[in-house]
């Protein structure tokens, strides 16, 4: 974690970050989350599961953050995932109207997306933005750091 306190300093420097990862996919996998307000480093959390995939670890990650939030704090929770930010601004709301389903087949990691998707809702001052990845942003690079955590002997 030092050497990516050393290396990057670039991008927001107050919000919630996530970072999902795996190693195949499916295959082991990681989860990594820092909450920071003013480059300072509220709380920080990772995990793994042996047998996951990278799509499950983003959302995991996400639920994480979110649950840091209180209900009436407005917050950016930044993700370099699109497949969760557009579930969760645009397609969430239309899947549970129509009982969570999809047009096209069922919803994938639907008890997370259930999960995140009821976290956001009770936090409306929540706000959930992409990040581009590996792009030198120093608390998304963090994130990452964290979820991959789980291929290394230390944090």
């Amino acid at each position: 974690m030092a050497q990516v306190l050393e290396r990057y300093t670039a991008g927001p420097q107050t919000g919630v970050f996530t970072d999902g990862s795996c190693s195949g996919n499916p295959g082991p996998g990681g989860w990594g989350v820092v909450y920071v307000i003013d480059g300072q480093i509220l709380d920080q959390h990772h995990g793994l599961e042996p047998h996951t995939t990278n799509n499950r670890m983003e959302f995991r990650a996400m639920i994480t953050g979110l649950g840091l939030l209180g209900p009436s704090e407005p917050m950016d929770v930044y993700t370099d995932s699109q497949l969760v930010v557009n579930t969760l601004t645009q397609w969430a709301a239309g899947w549970e109207r129509n009982g969570w389903k999809r047009r096209d087949g069922e919803v994938k990691n639907l008890e997370l997306v259930q999960e995140a998707w009821r976290l956001l809702r009770e936090r409306p001052l929540a706000r959930i933005r992409w990040i581009r990845a590996h792009d030198g942003s120093l608390w998304n690079e963090y994130a990452d750091s964290l979820a991959t955590a789980y291929m290394r002997n230390e944090v």
